[in-house]
């Protein structure tokens, strides 16, 4: 309780508490889940003391023990992975953990990414080389799968590009949507086999829901410039037989209106975030086969 006094006595009011180096516990008798539970406690009778919630609870164990399970019972957010680094292995790595984590993301509780990377090229040791593509998918995928945006470069020294990347107020206003709690969703892998791990080859189709639209995040996960292909059916938020439009989030311009499918090149690493808005029907003469990529052959 006197830690909580001191803290919010400094102004803070976000409180990361990290499970490193823990000895075998022979005084509390408590593993991860009660020790952080007595945290909680503690900060749930100091918040009842001066009448008003007085810190953001995040946990921070990498994921060693499924807080994504049992995490919102005590706390505000999780981390899910190991620490993140300014490198694309690193991006590719925590967006595949969270292609299978992403379900427990809600107002009551989120996944935690980690600190955003973005800006941090040529900074640390071995030096950040995210490319500039790399650094928008990054962004990207955490505003999209509602992790905390906590900026973890220099602003005093950043670049223009960097301020344009974090200030996207296109994919914030998703991240922080009034009505909408849940991340995103795969529904298609792409290189790798749909469920299947690989931290080289995450997801790399998504789509889920907002107040301003449905959402799509297209990612290339490959070294190479690529082609990306999906019926707009294969998400869960269109209808059928409906034509849409379709806003860029990163070009912040309407793209036209988009009828059963859509098809554009991404650069390697690179990202597509896109708001589909229903436009009305699709015109009569236009007669799709198959609402699935899978069963186009039949």
């Amino acid at each position: 309780m006197k830690d909580l006094e001191t803290w919010h006595s400094w102004g803070m009011s976000y409180l990361k508490y990290d499970n490193c180096y823990i000895p075998a516990d022979n005084i509390t008798q408590e593993n991860m889940f009660g020790r952080y539970t007595r945290m909680s406690d503690a900060i749930a009778a100091f918040a009842a003391k001066i009448h008003r919630p007085p810190f953001i609870f995040y946990l921070c164990e990498w994921g060693w023990q499924q807080p994504w399970i049992w995490g919102r019972r005590i706390s505000q957010g999780w981390r899910i992975d190991g620490d993140i680094k300014p490198y694309w292995s690193a991006i590719a790595s925590i967006i595949d953990q969270a292609s299978f984590q992403y379900w427990a993301s809600d107002f009551y509780g989120r996944n935690d990414m980690d600190i955003l990377e973005v800006g941090n090229t040529g900074q640390g040791t071995p030096p950040g080389n995210l490319t500039y593509e790399e650094s928008k998918t990054h962004f990207t995928a955490w505003a999209l799968m509602k992790s905390p945006l906590i900026i973890g470069t220099d602003l005093t020294n950043a670049t223009q590009e960097t301020i344009d990347i974090l200030g996207n107020r296109d994919l914030i206003k998703i991240n922080q949507d009034p009505h909408v709690g849940e991340s995103i969703s795969p529904f298609r892998w792409g290189v790798n086999p749909d469920y299947v791990s690989n931290p080289d080859h995450p997801a790399e189709y998504w789509s889920g829901n907002s107040s301003y639209g449905v959402v799509f995040m297209i990612i290339n996960s490959q070294n190479t410039e690529q082609t990306m292909f999906f019926n707009l059916t294969e998400s869960w938020a269109i209808r059928a037989g409906r034509q849409y439009s379709v806003y860029d989030m990163w070009t912040h311009t309407y793209e036209g209106v988009a009828v059963w499918n859509l098809t554009f090149s991404l650069p390697p690493h690179g990202v597509r975030a896109l708001l589909l808005n229903d436009a009305g029907p699709q015109p009569a003469n236009l007669d799709g086969t198959c609402a699935f990529y899978y069963q186009c052959s039949v």
